[in-house]
């Protein structure tokens, strides 16, 4: 059985594979994105999808990673650095490889602190230096 609120401990998350954290990751930073524009802007539908999509995508992820990388604890950057440069089976769609490498890896910095419930640290990194400009 499986529960939604299920997290694991840093030993286990350690061991998983760099690119099934990013998997985990990019659905959580989505859900962030998502829930930020419903919760906190009025735009319809449409407004958000798109913007949503703005945020979440390879070359947007690269520039968070950017941001956030002078404050990233050596845990997370180690997290950050096996994703970052893990072989891969898929291929950016409209991001260079090395902007999706760079996604990648803050996607499992973000999967990481989500599945070993560091929620505090996790939305301090995914609000560190926004503005609110939508």
């Amino acid at each position: 059985m499986f529960n939604i609120d299920q997290k694991i401990t840093k030993d286990k998350a350690n061991i998983f594979n760099p690119i099934d954290l990013a998997f985990l990751g990019d659905a959580v930073y989505s859900l962030y994105v998502r829930e930020d524009l419903v919760f906190n802007h009025t735009y319809k539908t449409g407004e958000m999808n798109r913007l949503s999509v703005a945020k979440v995508r390879a070359s947007a992820q690269a520039d968070r990673i950017n941001v956030i990388m002078p404050i990233l604890t050596e845990e997370e950057l180690s997290i950050y650095k096996r994703a970052r440069n893990a072989k891969k089976t898929t291929r950016a769609k409209s991001a260079s490889v090395h902007e999706y490498n760079m996604s990648t890896g803050f996607e499992a910095v973000v999967g990481y602190l989500y599945v070993t419930d560091q929620i505090d640290r996790l939305n301090y990194i995914l609000n560190y230096g926004v503005t609110d400009e939508g």
